[in-house]
Formats: C-alpha cells, sequence, structure tokens
C-alpha cells in the first residue's frame, strides 16, 4: 500500500487533504463566539443575557447575524464593520434602545435589518442613508411616537417596511415619500386617529395595507386614490363612523378588503364598485342599521363574505346578486334580523356554505333555497322558527349538514328532507317538538335514519305531559293509531238537555261475528219528538281482554255514546245511554269490545287520559272535583309545613345538647 502511495504523488496529495480538512474546519469555529452558534452555512445566532455587545470576532463567511434575547443596549458606531459579507443583520427581544448616526454608514451593504421588539423611541436622521439596497426593515414592537420623512430618507429599495406595535398616533404626510419600491407596509397596532390624506401618494407599487388595531375614525376622500396596485386593505378593528363616498374606487387590483368590528352604522352607495377583483370581503361588527339597495358592484371571484353581528333587520333582495363566485357565506349572529327576501341566494350557484345561524328567523320563504345547487353545509340553528314550509330543502338535494338545533320547532311536514338523499349530518335537538299526531311521519323518519340524526340522544318531546322526555324516535308507529280514528263534537241541540254525554271510542277492524245490540235512536225538532227502537244485527270476535269497570262514584254522571253505523257521523247514528244504563252497557263493552269507526267526544269530566295497547284505546276518566282538590293541597301543604318544623325543631335540640357536653366535658 506504501509503495502504491508512492508511486502516485496525486493521489498521496488527496488523502493529505482529506485528513488535514477538519483542522481547517475546528480552526473556522474556534471564531465562533461564545454563547453562539454558528452554522456551515454562514448563519450566526447568538441568545442569552450574556451577550451585551455586537459580536465582533465572526466566522469571515458570516452573511446572516442574529441576535435575540440579549443585553445588547446600543448599536455602535464600528458594531458592523469588517462584515463584508453581511447581508442580514438581527437584533430583538433586547434591552436596545440607541443606535449610533454612523452605525449603518460604516457596514456591509445590508438587504434586511431587523430591531423589533426592543425599547427604541427615536431614531437619528438619515441613519439609514447608506443602505441604498436595503429591502426589509422591521421597527415592530418598539416605542416610536413618529415617524418622520427624515429618518426613512435614502430608502428607495425597500419593499418591507413593518412600523406596527409601537406607539405611532401621527404620521407626516410626506413619511413614505422617497418609498417608490415599497409593497408591504405594516401600521397595525398603534394609536393613529387620523391619516394625512396625501400620506399613501408615493406608494403607487404598494400591494398590502395594514392598519387595523388603531383609533381611525373617517377615512376620508382621496386617501387611496393612488394605491392603484392594492391587493389587501386591512382595516378591521378602528372605530370608523364615517367612509366618504367612492373612497375605494381606485383599488380595482383589490383582492381582500376587511371593515369588520368598526363603528359604522350605514354605508354610503356603491362603496363596493369597481373592485372586480375582489375574492374576500369582512364587514361584519359594525352596528349597521340598513344596506342601500346599490352597494356590491360585479365581483365575479369573490370566495368569502362575512356580515355577521349588526343590527340589521332585513337586507336588500339582491345584496349577493353580483357575488356569483361566492364559495362561504357567514351571515349570522345578527340578534335583529327577523326576515330575509325570498331572492336573497338567487344568484350564488356556486355556494358551498350557508351559516344563518344565531339570527332572530321567525320564518322562511318556501323557495329560499332553491337555487343553491352546490350547497353542502346549512346552518340554521339559534333562531326562532317556529315551522318550514315543505318544500324549503327541495332545491339542495346535494346538501351533506343541516342544523336545525334551537329553534321553535313543534313539528315538521313528513317528507321535508324526501329529496335530500345526501344528508349525513342533522340536528334537531332543542326544539320543544310536540309528539301528537302532526309528528307521526317524522317521528318515523328520524327512526329509518337514524344514523342521520346526529343528536337524536336530546331530540325529546316536549309536549303532551304525558309524552314529556320521551325521544322522538323512541316513539313507536303503531302508538298513532288513534291518529287513524274519525272525532265526532256533537252540538248542545244534538243531546237531551237532562244527561251529560261522555265518551265514545270506536276501533277500525273488527272482524264480524254475529250479537245482538239495541239502540235507540232519539230525533228532536220544533214541532214533533219521535223515538224509535231498532234492533240491529252486527258481529264481533270474542276476544278476551281485562274487564272495564268504572268506580261507583264514576258512574253517577256517566253517560256513554254509542254508534250504529260504521263511519257515519249524522246525529241519527249515535245514541245516548243514560245513567241507569251505564253499568250493563260497559259490562257489555268490556266483554263485546265493541269498538267502533267514529270517536265522539261530549261534554264531562276535566282529565282525560288514554293508554294504547294492542291496538286497543282505553280512556279513563277522572271527575272535577274543586272542594276534593283543595283539601289535598291543604293537606300537602300542611304536612310540608309540618315536617320543616320538625327539622328546626332537631336542628335547636342538637345545637342545646352539644352545648350541654360541652358543658360537662370542658377542655383544659
Amino acid at each position: 500500500m506504501l509503495c502504491f502511495l508512492f508511486k502516485c504523488p496525486g493521489y498521496l496529495q488527496f488523502v493529505l487533504v482529506l485528513v488535514a480538512l477538519p483542522h481547517f474546519t475546528c480552526d473556522d469555529s474556534s471564531r465562533c463566539p461564545s454563547a453562539c452558534v454558528c452554522r456551515a452555512d454562514g448563519a450566526v445566532r447568538c441568545v442569552g443575557d450574556t451577550v451585551t455587545d455586537v459580536p465582533q470576532l465572526l466566522p469571515p463567511d458570516t452573511y446572516l447575524l442574529e441576535l435575540n434575547g440579549t443585553r445588547i443596549t446600543v448599536i455602535k458606531e464600528r458594531d458592523l464593520m469588517k462584515k463584508d459579507l453581511l447581508l442580514r443583520f438581527s437584533l430583538t427581544y433586547s434591552s436596545l434602545n440607541t443606535i449610533h448616526p454612523q452605525a449603518f454608514h460604516l457596514g456591509p451593504p445590508l438587504r434586511s435589518v431587523r430591531l423589533s421588539y426592543n425599547y427604541l423611541n427615536t431614531l437619528p436622521d438619515s441613519v439609514f442613508r447608506q443602505l441604498t439596497t436595503l429591502e426589509q426593515l422591521y421597527l415592530n414592537g418598539n416605542q416610536f411616537e413618529v415617524i418622520g420623512s427624515d429618518q426613512l430618507t435614502g430608502l428607495t429599495n425597500l419593499v418591507a417596511l413593518d412600523l406596527s406595535r409601537n406607539k405611532l398616533t401621527y404620521l407626516d404626510s410626506d413619511v413614505f415619500q422617497g418609498l417608490k419600491n415599497l409593497t408591504f407596509l405594516n401600521l397595525c397596532r398603534n394609536f393613529l386617529k387620523r391619516l394625512p390624506t396625501t400620506v399613501f401618494n408615493s406608494l403607487t407599487n404598494l400591494q398590502e395595507l395594514h392598519i387595523y388595531n388603531n383609533e381611525l375614525e373617517v377615512l376620508q376622500a382621496g386617501l387611496f386614490d393612488q394605491l392603484v396596485n392594492l391587493r389587501e386593505l386591512q382595516l378591521y378593528h378602528n372605530k370608523i363612523t364615517t367612509l366618504a363616498p367612492q373612497v375605494f374606487w381606485s383599488l380595482q387590483k383589490l383582492t381582500v378588503l376587511s371593515l369588520s368590528s368598526n363603528q359604522l352604522t350605514s354605508i354610503p352607495e356603491k362603496s363596493f364598485y369597481n373592485m372586480p377583483r375582489l375574492t374576500k370581503l369582512t364587514i361584519y361588527k359594525n352596528p349597521l342599521l340598513f344596506l342601500p339597495e346599490q352597494l356590491m358592484g360585479n365581483m365575479p371571484e369573490i370566495q368569502v363574505f362575512y356580515l355577521f353581528s349588526t343590527n340589521l333587520t332585513t337586507v336588500p333582495g339582491n345584496l349577493f346578486t353580483n357575488m356569483s363566485g361566492l364559495l362561504e357565506l357567514n351571515f349570522h349572529l345578527n340578534e335583529k334580523l327577523k326576515e330575509l327576501p325570498p331572492d336573497l341566494f338567487c344568484c350564488l350557484r356556486n355556494l358551498k356554505k350557508l351559516s344563518l345561524k344565531s339570527n332572530n328567523l321567525h320564518d322562511l320563504e318556501p323557495q329560499l333555497f332553491s337555487r343553491l345547487p352546490a350547497l353542502k353545509l346549512l346552518f340554521l340553528n339559534d333562531n326562532k322558527l317556529r315551522r318550514l314550509p315543505e318544500n324549503i330543502f327541495r332545491g339542495i338535494a346535494g346538501v351533506l349538514t343541516i342544523n336545525l338545533s334551537k329553534n321553535l320547532l313543534t313539528t315538521l311536514p313528513g317528507d321535508i328532507f324526501q329529496s335530500n338523499t345526501a344528508l349525513r349530518s342533522l340536528s334537531l335537538s332543542d326544539n320543544p317538538w310536540d309528539c301528537t299526531c302532526n309528528i307521526r311521519v317524522l317521528a318515523r323518519w328520524i327512526a329509518r335514519h337514524n344514523a342521520v340524526v346526529t343528536d337524536k340522544n336530546y331530540v325529546m318531546c316536549e309536549s303532551p305531559l304525558y309524552q314529556m322526555l320521551r325521544r322522538v324516535d323512541s316513539l313507536p308507529d303503531e302508538e298513532f293509531n288513534v291518529c287513524d280514528v274519525t272525532t265526532y263534537f256533537p252540538s248542545n241541540t244534538d243531546l237531551d238537555k237532562s244527561t251529560q254525554p261522555l265518551f265514545t271510542s270506536t276501533q277500525n277492524t273488527i272482524p264480524p261475528t254475529t250479537t245482538t245490540t239495541t239502540t235507540t235512536t232519539t230525533t228532536t225538532t220544533t214541532t214533533t219528538t219521535t223515538t224509535t227502537t231498532t234492533t240491529t244485527t252486527t258481529t264481533t270476535p270474542e276476544i278476551t281482554t281485562p274487564e272495564i269497570r268504572p268506580s261507583s262514584k264514576d258512574t253517577q254522571n256517566l253517560n256513554i255514546l254509542t254508534t250504529t253505523s260504521r263511519g257515519s257521523t249524522s246525529p241519527a247514528s249515535w245514541t245516548l245511554t243514560t245513567q241507569a244504563e251505564v253499568t250493563s252497557t260497559m259490562s257489555t263493552m268490556s266483554t263485546l269490545h265493541v269498538f267502533y269507526d267514529v270517536l265522539v267526544i261530549g261534554w264531562g269530566p276535566e282529565f282525560v287520559h288514554h293508554n294504547i295497547h294492542s291496538g286497543w284505546v282505553y280512556v279513563w276518566f277522572l271527575p272535577s272535583d274543586t272542594a276534593w282538590t283543595a283539601s289535598l293541597m291543604f293537606c300537602h301543604v300542611f304536612l310540608l309545613t309540618t315536617g320543616l318544623v320538625f327539622i328546626l325543631a332537631s336542628i335547636y335540640v342538637m345545637n342545646l345538647l352539644d352545648k350541654t357536653m360541652d358543658e360537662l366535658n370542658p377542655r383544659h
């Protein structure tokens, strides 16, 4: 091997270089200051309060110097000298409060300077004059109250300027005079109350302007006239009460505009015209009372619109007409919004999400959603909806989610979701569902689509009382068989005044067998009264069921109406059985189970309850007795009072006993 190396001197030199390379690397790393990390690519980062000055001894190829969380208070005149390759200098989250006027004059041609989150409150005039190549300047998070045009002199190639999170209350009208190449300007989180009309006039290439979280009150005319290339304008969280007419008209390339969280009660007509490239508009959290008929210009590319937390009671029917590209509409949290025009969503054929939650909507127009074929998410929860039209969801066959929770719905049309075959999530909880006959079809639909109703465990009956807290999906279909029975209410003239008719119940499907029933028909006219007794033969199956026997007290006022003709509701078709015949008639009914097709309800006791068992309807009556009810109430109150007295007396006795024990066993 040695012979091979000596015979090949070129190869030997290569091996020697490989052996010596680590020593060269170690020599470079030995120049890395303490508390710093020097990377091989030329980036140096120094962190900690042990760093009190800008490091001077750095690797010769250093292009990035980051100083973070240090105790450096001043950038001295020669701190950046002899760093010829340095392009980016960052001194952040430190104690910096002073910059020497020549600090950046003798240094390298920097591209980026970041002095964020320090204690700077002023800058020397022309301190950055020599940095003609500077592209980024970050002065955010300091204590500046004023920035003058002299302090930004010379930054002709500056692209991004961040003055956010300072204490600026005013800007000179020519503060940005020489910054013709600026594309990003951040003035947010200051205390600016008013901007000079010409302050942005030289920024013809500006693309992003952030002025949110200030105290602006007015946007005066001409303020944005020269920002012809602006793409994004953020004005939210100010105190703007007034917009000058046409204040945004020059912003024809604008894609994002946010005016939310201000104090606007009205917006001038045509304020949002001439913005055909707008993709996002927010005007939420403003106390808006109304919107003009002509407000939105042609916005075919808009995708997201926020309009919530306002005082609007309604909106113009053409509000969204020019927003054909809208994908997401957040129109919620408007506590006074009671109605929506029928054609409000007429032109939003691409809309995928519509949020109308937490408004004050009472009713919806039948065709409100009929022109939203692409809708996937619909939120109607937290409103005051009492009913919904039968065809309300017919135009949104592809909808995946509908939220109707927290409304005042008592029932819904049974086939309201019939066309929504793609539905995957339906919320119906926190509504006062009325579990009578009207909910029969909806209960059947919920039972068949149990996986779709995501909150089915909380879809509860609130009425009638005997159904309270039952889950709607637990209501069996046979429980609604009584809904098929015809009900007839006799008038006073149909009855003998000497009697108090009470009840007759009938059942539809009884296979006939032969029995005999005697029926008396009474007909009353103004001239004559005729009583006819007829004998009819009917057939009834022999079925064994529990015998129905009224108590002796109940039979004193009990009268029963029975029918003689199936399906007939004429006064001649029912017969009055007086109190002398009650016992025998009830016995016959319990044996023969005579239930007919007509349910006749007359005047009787005030308390009625029914049960359904094996297809039969059992009706129970309790006579109303005011004196008896008052007696029970008095006994109840008396017992409660007595119990309370006993409890207080026991507490008093226990207290006396405790004191006595303490006296008998004194502590030493």
